[in-house]
């Protein structure tokens, strides 16, 4: 009897170290979940702001077709496409978009782009924006 109660113990015991365990682990889980939640916060905020700012910015403003009144008769034209030079501006003005996402805190490297950058600068996303 008195065996019963002792190895009764000892199983409970050992029952009580593996769910001590699992309660360990579980935590950990909840740490990493809540870490990674505030950081996906963060970069939701810091993206929203971005989109509203290139909302704002960028709002179309050149129409499809261009109405114009000849004798009291209303014409569409059609807008004329950008040019080569527009094109080559583009591709500046992509690099410019590229170098301020960076420095609002955004990777821009094939690695990790449009992740938030939590740990200083990004050696990849500098060789980037040092190519020539």
């Amino acid at each position: 009897m008195k065996r019963d109660i002792f190895s009764q113990i000892s199983e409970f015991e050992s029952h009580l170290g593996s769910l001590h365990q699992e309660i360990g682990a579980m935590k950990e889980k909840i740490k990493s979940l809540l870490e990674e939640n505030n950081r996906l916060s963060i970069e939701n905020g810091q993206l929203r702001k971005v989109l509203k700012r290139e909302t704002a910015v960028h709002t179309p403003k050149k129409p499809v077709a261009a109405p114009v009144v000849v004798d009291e008769e209303i014409i569409t034209l059609p807008v004329e496409e950008p040019s080569a030079t527009a094109d080559a501006a583009g591709v500046g003005q992509g690099y410019d978009n590229l170098a301020r996402l960076y420095h609002e805190g955004f990777h821009i490297c094939n690695l990790y782009y449009g992740h938030l950058r939590t740990e200083g600068d990004c050696l990849f996303c500098l060789s980037f924006l040092n190519k020539d």
